[in-house]
């Protein structure tokens, strides 16, 4: 079995994990009679992991070396500690199992990012080839799990979703060991340390674009489903509209070495904040319109795909060989975790007092501040690439 189809697994079956999880999760404690600002506190607790575990789990990983070994055992804990969600009926219950197992779960992640890459080598165009995997895995499972919903009980969603942890966990026993850097390495690493590099202007305004960026998605994170709910449409449906998004998603893949080649990452990066702010604002205002619910789902091709892709080329551009892990760790835990875990948080107190309308308003607002960052601060080719 060649290393491109144990990493094409790895992202299959992650990914699919996620499109189990985010789009119907928060349906999942809805069952409960939960009111909205406890649905948004508890996925901001899927998020605030991340603002921890990656960093913390980077940093042990780029000093032991022991990536591969790091990644097997988050895959593992994730597991075991999720066991725990099936006699949970409480708020205080599910939110401890939700952030014991995140822990772990939002570790794996970066770290194996950090494996891939550094397997291809020279090849690192490959990547976005290897990563579409992962959202063939999430269209796989929000399509299914959402048509099934129609037939079976939310409740059951747990027991789906624990399939699919293990068989993330089985996968990383299949992945690769990286070559051990050598002594030339290691002593560049120390000459140019991690602090410097990220105090950098330019490296610290993209991390807060990141924050900006994940703390618009975090309303759609949480209450796009339960919103495609209350306006009319079946799981069935909502399962494709997600789906949608992240065939989108998979077509950037495919083409993000040629786009970079050719519109570069400043250019991409503007223009898909642009989207971000048109996405957010028709899903806050028309939701019940299909037809642009569907050209608004096109938008995430543009508000994850584009800006992920970008978001890894840049965290490679700004940092060193041996800082990649806690660098693509920070990237993670600024965006996804502490961005992600506000917007969450936030959306949860705005839904039943505001609504959709101010609730995506405010996502459309953190886009357009973090355009005008990009605009003014994002210039690549001025920073040196660190090897």
């Amino acid at each position: 079995m060649n290393s491109y189809i144990r990493l094409s697994g790895f992202y299959f079956f992650y990914f699919a994990l996620l499109g189990a999880l985010v789009p119907y999760w928060s349906l999942y404690l809805i069952s409960f009679d939960f009111d909205a600002q406890t649905v948004g506190s508890l996925m901001a607790l899927l998020q605030a992991s991340r603002i921890v575990a990656p960093n913390l789990w980077g940093w042990i990983a780029d000093k032991s070396g022991k990536r591969v070994e790091i990644v097997r055992f988050g895959a593992l804990m994730t597991c075991l500690m999720f066991i725990g969600m099936f006699w949970q009926d409480t708020a205080l219950g599910i939110g401890l199992v939700m952030l014991a197992f995140s822990f772990f779960w939002n570790a794996v992640l970066p770290q194996f990012e950090v494996i891939t890459l550094e397997e291809l080598g020279d090849k690192k165009d490959k990547y976005s080839q290897i990563r579409l995997w992962g959202s063939i895995g999430f269209i796989v499972t929000v399509v299914g799990i959402g048509a099934l919903l129609d037939f079976i009980n939310i409740r059951w969603l747990p027991g789906l979703m624990l399939i699919l942890m293990l068989c993330i966990w089985l996968n990383t026993l299949l992945i690769p060991k990286p070559a051990v850097l050598d002594h030339i390495d290691v002593e560049k690493s120390c000459n140019l340390g991690f602090m410097a590099l990220l105090l950098r202007p330019q490296v610290v305004i993209f991390f807060i674009i990141c924050f900006l960026v994940q703390f618009g998605h975090g309303a759609y994170y949480t209450f796009y489903s339960v919103l495609m709910v209350d306006v009319g449409y079946s799981r069935t449906e909502i399962g494709l509209l997600w789906a949608v998004g992240v065939v989108v998603e998979v077509l950037v893949f495919i083409y993000m070495h040629w786009m970079l080649q050719h519109w570069g990452i400043r250019n991409i990066m503007l223009v898909s904040l642009f989207l971000c702010v048109v996405r957010w604002l028709l899903i806050g205002t028309v939701p019940e319109n299909l037809g642009l619910m569907l050209f608004a789902q096109t938008l995430h091709a543009a508000t994850f795909g584009s800006l992920h892709a970008v978001g890894i080329a840049l965290v490679h551009q700004y940092f060193s060989k041996q800082t990649y892990g806690q660098g693509q760790a920070l990237f993670s835990s600024v965006g996804f975790g502490l961005g992600g875990a506000l917007g969450a948080f936030l959306s949860g107190i705005l839904w039943d007092d505001f609504g959709a309308f101010y609730t995506f308003g405010l996502s459309a607002l953190a886009s357009v501040l973090a355009m005008l960052l990009a605009l003014v601060w994002i210039y690549p080719e001025r920073v040196q690439k660190n090897y």
